[in-house]
């Protein structure tokens, strides 16, 4: 029963099937309260990920576990377990509905953050569409 329930919230397969297309373009601000903590982007069929400056200059929230470094900037093909799991499992009947009301490809990375990925019960992070 568990495994079901498990694979009904989040397909093991799906992962597989997600591809970011090379014409998407998408930023994201991700905010802890008022905080800024950092910017993720695509472009290219890239990710990439960076510290505000605001939560680089301050020291009483930890960085991400995905993102130790907070001066670096990180860049992947694939897109971080810490925003991939926005995402929700796409068998959830509530979910296939909201995609064919909104025409949303159930492949496309992309869209699939931008539309699911704003809140999570996994986290007390923000994730918001720049533009």
């Amino acid at each position: 029963m568990l495994n079901w329930i498990t694979k009904f919230l989040k397909n093991e397969e799906q992962e597989s099937k997600l591809i970011v297309p090379l014409s998407a373009s998408a930023k994201f601000e991700l905010k802890y309260g008022a905080l800024p903590i950092g910017y993720l982007k695509v472009a290219d069929g890239k990710w990439t990920f960076t510290y505000s400056e605001d939560f680089r200059s301050q020291d009483s929230i930890d960085v991400l576990t995905d993102f130790p470094d907070k001066n670096r900037v990180y860049q992947s093909d694939n897109l971080w377990p810490f925003f991939a799991h926005r995402i929700p499992g796409l068998g959830q009947p509530q979910i296939r509905s909201i995609m064919e009301k909104e025409n949303i490809n159930e492949n496309n990375e992309v869209d699939l953050l931008k539309r699911f990925g704003r809140k999570t019960i996994a986290n007390p992070f923000e994730l918001a569409t720049s533009y």
